[in-house]
């Protein structure tokens, strides 16, 4: 059984999909409390679904690509049968994690979003940074950065850790708190091998909506 707050189709908003149409499954629950968390929300409400019924609420949408959220879904531990639900219908399947909590279990054909956590967001200091050994190439690394402090912490990490080439690296400001153009030249004046993303979905519709 899973707590699901919702599930609804939107234009994807980040990571390199940014733009495609796809189902996006939303956990309840959440271990951390960013700074600047825009899915309080998703903390305690959601109605108890089996994986089948998830499944038939996912189907009846009609979409490729599906991402599994939260909160945070490695939470639950029904969440993996779900992934391997999705996978063996032959779904496109992302997982949006937020770093905190292994991903060794995770099925290795997910594409693997690990959200690390800045300074700014508050809860840097429960980063689980083993999970970087278990990243395939198809994986993906975010970095939501409040200021200029918290961009050279990230470059700084960047630099130890020695990613593999394939992992895309993706660095987003937090809505309204980091100007987009700053953050564009930050990364220019040290060619920086990364992706510069926004929440499109924001831009879309706006930065309180809910449900897309």
């Amino acid at each position: 059984m899973l707590k699901i707050n919702e599930i609804y189709t939107s234009i994807q908003g980040e990571s390199s999909h940014t733009g495609l149409p796809c189902v996006f499954i939303r956990l309840t629950g959440c271990n951390l409390r960013c700074s600047w968390c825009d899915t309080a929300y998703a903390f305690y409400k959601g109605n108890d679904l089996t994986v089948e019924e998830v499944m038939t609420k996912v189907d009846s949408f009609s979409l490729p690509l599906v991402e599994v959220t939260g909160g945070e879904p490695l939470m639950q531990e029904d969440v993996y049968p779900l992934m391997d639900a999705l996978l063996e219908k032959g779904y496109k399947v992302m997982l949006e994690t937020g770093g905190a909590l292994p991903i060794d279990k995770v099925p290795e054909k997910v594409i693997k979003i690990l959200d690390i956590k800045c300074p700014g967001s508050g809860e840097d200091k429960k980063n689980h940074l083993g999970n970087l050994k278990f990243l395939a190439p198809h994986d993906e690394v975010k970095f939501v950065l409040l200021d200029r402090a918290d961009y050279e912490w990230s470059r700084d990490l960047l630099q130890k850790c020695n990613l593999p080439s394939s992992v895309q690296v993706l660095f987003s400001p937090v809505y309204d708190k980091l100007n987009l153009k700053d953050l564009s030249e930050w990364i220019l004046a040290d060619r920086l091998p990364v992706r510069l993303q926004t929440q499109l979905h924001k831009v879309i519709w706006s930065k309180n909506s809910i449900g897309v």
